[in-house]
């Protein structure tokens, strides 16, 4: 089907939202294919599908012979050569099915490109499965001696993360039948919880909304409005919470299965392993937080409510505007303009490549029917470049979204040389780009602002996105622990569910929050819990990272943004304590996460000062 057909809907919400905004970007997928009919993909589809064939013609069953030859270097470096530039080629056809996808989730015609490309490329894969496998198979002897050739030895970083999987890979069939079924086990719930999404329409008055639109007036000046979207809200996640509760058990059993055949132990073990970081870390930051609830979220919840004249703020106010200052619509070109400047300010290479998104168009910013909520930056694959999506409505904190999302974009072109293999960043320091990029932002409002009620809303907006990213991500964390632990012990029913996500919320958000009836099935529209189990974490991770990294910033910064792009073109060659070491940072000191926390605490200390100096 020609693309016009499924763009002419997006092109009229586009220019509506242009009228208030200014003129919203579309990105243009043309960097990777022209259209869903394009001869290039039926061409790259039959060449990753022979490639992968071949590929497993030439090495399975061979790589102990070839690493025990005397070439054993020169030639397993060309077999991984090989599998990279199958990878990229793969990466780029799923790239772009998902990301036409995310823009029109509701469109027939695209909905079954995006699943006949899932089934085409993870047929193709299964032929690549046993690299990685035999790989790991050989003594750990012979391949240090192999990579000792500069040809495998490039690929070391890549070849020992691999092989920390060594512990949990099984039998070959077994790992063959665990990936093709994907498609009819998780990836089929992950794509009925994203059409189910965004196909839900919210009554808020006589409109009926989307799920962006609707969580938007949820930050709306007027509490009626704030209200009704809550409300909104609750009644139809009720409505379809059987279903919500049916996708969260599968998926929980699920990857209950998968990690009892690969010996995990604790349920979020398998996400540590992928992010490269011990548990007793991520312990220790999940610990620093919770007992630190009582003097972040708990302090500055009933700071905002003494503000709107309350001992209580009913859930629908917690991320309310502060009475009596005026709120703003920021359109798209002062966005941009506020997001470039920031980055500039702090490195012109920083800035430049981030400009490129906005020139080239890597951009789809406009909210429209459809559209999957929220936001993202992907990376797609290296011979290519990132893309942006947002859901822009002009509010602040959608600018912060732009400099998160940009932050990540520019992390993903960094590190793109790195190649399809070692580009790839665990999530924990993937965060850390794009949370620096809304930190320079912030900062440079910040500084400019000397409206005594402006600067306390900036502050007070800074310190609830930093409360969300910190606390809330934590609870997300504890949440999810919960239900999986529990999971295994059989299906939980919705009632169960709920009763937990109100447990963990109470004990995050503190007495000043009245979490008001409907608050409990908000755990339904979270979309991290139903793609990436456990990936909550590194949002708090990657925030006191970077409170941490800015305070070093603040102290010394010569030479500061030479090491920091260094750090972000790392890509995935360096384990977090190696990449942190040149900023005299160590997130396995048992203190480090207190100097992120403590960030947080000040602002609210500034504000808490704003109120007495009146």
């Amino acid at each position: 089907m020609p693309p016009i057909k499924s763009l002419a809907p997006r092109a009229a919400a586009a220019s509506k939202a242009s009228k208030s905004l200014g003129s919203l970007p579309e990105w243009n997928l043309a960097d990777l294919y022209a259209s869903m009919d394009a001869p290039e993909i039926k061409r790259d589809l039959d060449r990753g599908e022979t490639e992968c064939i071949e590929f497993e013609k030439s090495y399975k069953c061979r790589l102990a012979d070839i690493a025990s030859s005397p070439d054993a270097g020169r030639t397993l470096g060309e077999a991984v050569r090989r599998y990279e530039a199958i990878e990229d080629v793969l990466g780029r056809l799923i790239s772009y099915a998902g990301l036409l996808y995310a823009g029109n989730t509701t469109d027939p015609a695209i909905a079954k490109f995006y699943g006949d490309m899932q089934e085409r490329i993870t047929a193709a894969s299964l032929h690549l499965l046993f690299f990685t496998l035999d790989l790991n198979r050989l003594d750990d002897d012979v391949l240090d001696k192999a990579m000792a050739d500069p040809a495998l030895g490039h690929y070391r970083p890549w070849i020992e993360d691999t092989r920390k999987d060594k512990p949990y890979q099984l039998e070959d069939r077994v790992e063959q039948l665990f990936h093709e079924k994907s498609v009819t086990g998780y990836s089929a719930f992950n794509r009925l919880f994203d059409e189910t999404m965004v196909s839900l329409r919210f009554k808020i008055g006589a409109k009926s909304l989307p799920l962006e639109q609707t969580l938007n007036l949820m930050q709306d000046v007027d509490p009626k409005k704030r209200k009704a979207a809550a409300e909104g809200l609750a009644v139809t996640f009720k409505d379809n919470l059987s279903l919500f509760t049916l996708v969260t058990n599968t998926l929980a059993k699920d990857k209950e299965i998968s990690d009892r055949w690969r010996g995990f132990g604790d349920v979020a073990q398998s996400r540590h392993l992928a992010n490269r970081v011990e548990p007793e870390v991520v312990e220790a930051l999940v610990s620093s937080v919770r007992e630190a609830y009582p003097r972040l979220s708990h302090r500055y919840y009933a700071l905002k409510a003494k503000w709107f004249g309350k001992k209580q703020l009913s859930h629908w106010d917690r991320n309310a505007p502060l009475p009596k200052v005026a709120m703003r619509s920021i359109p798209w070109p002062q966005a941009r303009s506020t997001v470039l400047t920031a980055y500039g300010a702090f490195s012109p290479k920083m800035a430049t490549i981030a400009e490129r998104f906005f020139n080239d168009r890597w951009i789809d910013a406009p909210a429209r029917p459809g559209k999957s909520p929220g936001a993202f930056a992907h990376p797609t694959v290296p011979s290519a470049h990132p893309y942006v999506m947002l859901n822009y409505q002009g509010k602040p904190r959608d600018v912060m979204t732009l400099a998160h999302e940009l932050g990540h974009g520019v992390h993903q072109v960094l590190a793109a040389p790195n190649g399809p293999l070692m580009a790839p960043t665990p999530l924990t320091l993937a965060e850390t780009a794009s949370v620096f990029g809304e930190m320079l932002t912030f900062k440079k409002l910040l500084a400019e602002t000397t409206d005594k009620k402006q600067r306390k809303a900036m502050l007070a907006a800074k310190v609830e996105d930093m409360i969300n990213t910190v606390v809330r991500q934590i609870a997300f964390y504890s949440f999810e622990r919960r239900v999986h632990i529990e999971r295994r012990n059989g299906e939980l029913t919705s009632e169960q569910l709920c009763a937990i996500w109100l447990e963990v919320q109470r004990e995050s958000l503190g007495p000043a929050i009245d979490l008001r009836p409907g608050y409990e099935v908000f755990w339904t529209y979270i979309p991290h819990f139903i793609h990436s189990p456990f990936y909550v974490y590194a949002y708090a991770f990657g925030d006191c990272l970077v409170n941490s990294l800015y305070a070093v910033y603040e102290r010394s910064n010569a030479g500061f943004a030479e090491r920091y792009l260094e750090m972000l073109a790392a890509g995935g060659t360096k384990h977090h304590a190696e990449l942190l070491a040149p900023f005299g940072l160590d997130a396995r000191d048992p203190t480090f996460w207190q100097g992120g926390l403590g960030v947080i605490e000040r602002m609210i200390g500034e504000l808490e000062a704003l109120d007495q100096s009146k």
